[in-house]
């Protein structure tokens, strides 16, 4: 009956969030047990690396590039240093190094995408992966309903509050929402930013190999997918495919980002969750925070 429920669930994950996915599958785990652990970590696996590639057919090369002019600074320094900031935050709060790195990634570029692109990458277990996602999506979730009363309390205007929400909220999709809520204008700005700040995946994922080598001997693991997902922009910026076959891939590669989520949560365990405690919590709390106020301060200055 377990694994029925599993195989369901695991099909049913494909029409949610990623978030909802996510959610599902550690209740799954936490409640039941994954009846097929090395089966799942292989599937999730390739078929998060299938989704990320898809996703690039959903972006622009030139709009990407060109987006967003007057927040390319905020980007850069905010990337940079929340990376910087989250490597001395992890330490002093002894979080495991890759969990540490996962989290950081997910606040400086965008959230759980972020997290699957450099999650293989670095060759984390589901139990990292699926620790950081959670708390990248709360805090997500957390900012889609909060920042619009707080710039409309700062009386920030339509630009100021769409640099700030691309720069200091962490999904794509949290960023739009938060947007449209605040304004058209704020809306436009903000969808831009974040498209300059997503592409910061690309740099980063080539970096991460050199600082995991992935133990001692051996060779280097080059993510392939990246350059797949860099074809994929190309290809959607020169080539003139047809619209309905780019909704379909769209559609696709979003369900089976949740398929994934869903197959990473169902991996965590108590013992796993025991181990690192509410300390990634906290770690995830201080760099948005950092974030947030200093992304604020610069734009009211």
């Amino acid at each position: 009956m377990n694994r029925y429920l599993f195989i369901a669930l695991f099909i049913l994950s494909a029409f949610v969030s990623p978030a909802i996915a996510l959610f599902v599958g550690i209740v799954f785990a936490l409640l039941l047990k994954n009846p097929y652990p090395g089966g799942s970590k292989k599937v999730s696996k390739y078929l998060l690396q299938v989704a990320v590639v898809g996703l690039g057919f959903g972006m622009n090369l030139h709009e990407s590039l060109q987006a967003g002019g007057e927040g390319m600074l905020f980007t850069i320094v905010s990337v940079v240093g929340v990376m910087v900031l989250g490597f001395f935050v992890g330490r002093w709060l002894k979080i495991p190094t890759k969990l540490s790195y996962l989290i950081a990634s997910g606040t400086a570029i965008c959230g759980g995408s972020a997290i699957a692109a450099i999650s293989p990458v670095v060759d984390a277990d589901e139990s990292e992966t699926s620790m950081s996602l959670a708390v990248i999506f709360t805090l997500n979730a957390v900012a889609l309903f909060l920042f619009p009363p707080i710039g409309r309390w700062l009386d920030l205007s339509q630009q100021q509050f769409g640099v700030w929400a691309a720069i200091a909220i962490h999904d794509t999709s949290s960023v739009v929402g938060a947007g449209a809520a605040y304004g058209a204008e704020a809306l436009a700005l903000a969808t831009t930013v974040k498209l300059t700040r997503a592409l910061w995946v690309i740099p980063l994922s080539f970096v991460s190999v050199f600082f995991f080598p992935q133990g001692k001997g051996r060779k280097v693991s080059i993510p392939w997918f990246i350059f797949l997902f860099i074809v994929a922009m190309v290809i959607n910026t020169y080539v003139d495919i047809p619209s309905p076959l780019l909704r379909a891939v769209s559609v696709a590669s979003h369900c089976f980002l949740s398929m994934t989520l869903f197959l990473i949560g169902s991996t965590l365990s108590l013992a796993a969750i025991r181990k690192v405690g509410a300390k990634p919590v906290w770690e995830g709390v201080i760099l948005w925070v950092v974030i947030a106020v200093a992304a604020l301060a610069v734009i009211l200055w």
